[in-house]
């Protein structure tokens, strides 16, 4: 019965979503503030009764009801507490709740975070986000109900083994509050043209959501790199999975709206680009959803599941993304611009780079759809690889990140290059023997693409630091605002980034060796020693346990204790490996296959400052965090009335 009650709060959840996407729109339109007032309390009441489904689901997982067709597929009663949490969203019936309760979380935080905007905007922003809603539970509830019944049960199937991880308590959560967070912007695009509101204020008001949004997918994605990096002990940490990269291109739209908005914000021009990438990060996120959930994709990430229910995200896709293009069409003639700029100015560095953001963006997705089209048409299989992507990623990136270093310091509307490039030009051969001298120094020996990738980096990194710097060190100057710090916090994180990634590509090595007990092995001057392999029972798998001890000039760095496990009930293999780390370098070990006669197969990794891709993700997502809680974008007393009074105005004519 405790089943039943979660999907009749989904079917309530429905009904007042219908009701927020409904009446709220409409009584904008007709001049009705009773019909604007249900907005929030319909969005908290959705709210509550998902969050009472998802817990249903949850309390269903905990207690081992594998009379529910989900649990039963998705759980074992010998899996961890923690798993079985986290088991909730090891499906896809799961996740997909999962992903309406980010919905409906970001609609409720939307609903109590607008209401000193124009109550008729921010009703149309809750009505588009109840037409989200609406999409979503119905796809639920139709195809994917995770309280379907299966009688007769008594054990389940057992948590895919990937899944059981400390990680896979973190990693989707995170990323799903990014991913779909991409909704959040998406709404106030729309309501922005529904209202032909297409000022500076709603750019202003969008903006901490969507840098919410973004670091909150920054740090999803880099979960799910760290994830990758150490559960199948292969030592890699990104392939281009097409998963992987279902997430990563509404990353990097988003990252190309975050820098629109900011010049839309600032000087009310870039709308139609800004509207433009706001529809294109969302759609980006519901083709995820699709790829992911169409099983035509075969990923480790993705959730096989029938045609049926990718048929119906594709409907969902085209009528929400379609509508919301034909909208724009129809608005696109009152989308003007408000003033212009020079060529060197701090627009047209954000315009180069939010150009090469899309141009990646293209390129990748290409990529990803190429052999999904041509198996359709030719019934073929073709792989892109990863030579494909990393080619065309670079071919974008590394004049982006030149740029950024120009962007940040460049003056809006105009400016002079000289000027520009005096203070910005001591950092180039800064960037460039760095470039040339440290991996020659750590490493003895470099390339071209080392040269190109970490004085790109390095060059951000200085760019990034030069003006915090000088501002801590003349007290005379102008504090910084919260807002400028986490700019340039954020792209100090891509600097840091770009070195690891770099770095690491570079310089990394790996051996495969067959050892016994008492052998040793050798990567990069650290000897690996097998002093002892045994048997461990786990909760729900039998592990096989290497122990090395891993030395360094004869000096003892570290015991390590990779395992091999065989988890009993989906009788999968898994490898745990055993990493010791520091700032500059992994040491990496993991167990392959067993060759017989007390001998295995052993995998060893050596990763030079691979912590800096992580350092560097870390740093991105604090800037962001920084950014959106800027000062201004908490809109003290005198900025509402502002907004109050601008109700009405021409466009362009709003508070600033």
């Amino acid at each position: 019965m405790i089943p039943e009650l979660g999907q009749f709060a989904l079917v309530l959840a429905l009904c007042l979503a219908l009701v927020q996407a409904a009446l709220p729109l409409a009584g904008s339109f007709a001049g009705r503030p009773d019909w604007m007032a249900l907005a929030r309390p319909a969005a908290a009441g959705q709210f509550v009764f998902v969050a009472f489904a998802y817990g249903i689901l949850a309390y269903a997982f905990l207690t081992d009801d594998f009379t529910v067709l989900f649990v039963a597929s998705n759980s074992h009663s010998a899996l961890p507490t923690a798993y079985k949490f986290a088991a909730v969203w090891g499906g896809h019936e799961g996740s997909l709740l999962l992903w309406m309760l980010v919905l409906s979380t970001w609609t409720l935080a939307v609903a109590f975070g607008s209401r000193n905007q124009p109550a008729d905007f921010s009703s149309r922003v809750i009505g588009v986000l109840g037409i989200v809603s609406v999409g979503i539970l119905l796809f639920t509830l139709v195809t994917s109900n995770p309280f379907d019944r299966i009688p007769g049960a008594i054990e389940g199937r057992d948590l895919n083994p990937a899944l059981q991880d400390p990680s896979m308590v973190v990693h989707p959560p995170t990323l799903y509050l990014g991913y779909v967070g991409t909704a959040v912007p998406f709404a106030f695009a729309v309501a922005a043209l529904l209202a032909g509101r297409l000022d500076k204020d709603w750019a202003r008001w969008a903006r901490p959501w969507t840098i919410v949004a973004w670091l909150l997918l920054t740090a999803g994605i880099a979960f799910g790199a760290w994830w990758a990096y150490y559960e199948f002990g292969w030592g890699g940490w990104w392939v281009w999975d097409p998963v992987e990269n279902a997430s990563f291109l509404p990353w990097l739209m988003t990252t190309a709206l975050i820098h629109s908005l900011a010049v839309t914000e600032r000087r009310g021009i870039f709308k139609s680009w800004t509207v433009l990438l706001a529809i294109a990060a969302f759609t980006l996120s519901l083709l995820g959803t699709f790829l992911v959930r169409s099983g035509i994709l075969d990923s480790v990430h993705s959730f096989a599941s029938d045609p049926t229910r990718g048929l119906f995200i594709l409907g969902l896709l085209g009528v929400i993304s379609g509508g919301a293009l034909v909208l724009y069409a129809v608005r696109a003639s009152s989308l003007e611009a408000e003033g212009g700029f020079r060529l060197v100015s701090r627009e047209s560095f954000l315009l180069a780079n939010n150009i090469l953001l899309v141009i990646a963006t293209i390129l990748i997705l290409l990529g990803t759809l190429y052999p999904l089209f041509i198996e359709a048409f030719r019934a073929t299989d073709v792989s892109v690889g990863e030579p494909y992507f990393n080619l065309v990623f670079l071919i974008p990136m590394l004049p982006l990140a030149a740029l950024l270093g120009l962007g940040m310091h460049a003056a809006w509307q105009k400016m002079s290059m000289g000027a520009l490039l005096a203070r910005l030009r001591w950092l180039v051969p800064i960037a460039l023997i760095l470039a040339i001298v440290y991996p020659l120094v750590a490493y003895g020996a470099t390339s071209v693409m080392t040269v190109v990738g970490v004085g790109t980096g390095v060059w951000v990194v200085l760019t990034s630091l030069i003006e915090p710097v000088s501002r801590m060190l003349d007290s005379r100057s102008v504090r910084l605002t919260r807002a400028q710090w986490g700019m340039f916090a954020a792209h100090l994180g891509v600097g840091l980034f770009i070195v690891g990634a770099t770095v690491t590509s570079g310089f990394d090595a790996e051996r495969e060796v067959p050892m016994r007990i008492g052998e040793s092995a050798e990567i990069e001057g650290y000897e690996f020693e097998l002093l002892d392999l045994r048997t461990i029972e786990g909760p729900n798998f039998t592990a096989e346990e290497g122990e090395f001890e891993l030395r360094r000039d004869g000096e003892l760095v570290a015991t390590l204790r990779p395992q091999d496990r065989v988890y009993r009930v989906r009788t999968a293999q898994m490898t745990e490996a055993a990493i010791d780390g520091n700032l500059f370098r992994d040491v990496f070990v993991s167990l392959g296959a067993d060759l017989g006669a007390g001998s295995w197969s052993v995998k060893l990794h050596y990763k030079p400052m691979i912590r800096f891709v992580w350092i560097g993700c870390a740093v991105m997502a604090f800037g962001g965090l920084l950014a959106a809680t800027d000062r201004r974008y908490r809109e003290p007393a005198r900025e509402r009335a502002k907004s109050r009074s601008a109700v009405g105005k021409p466009a362009g004519q709003g508070a600033r």
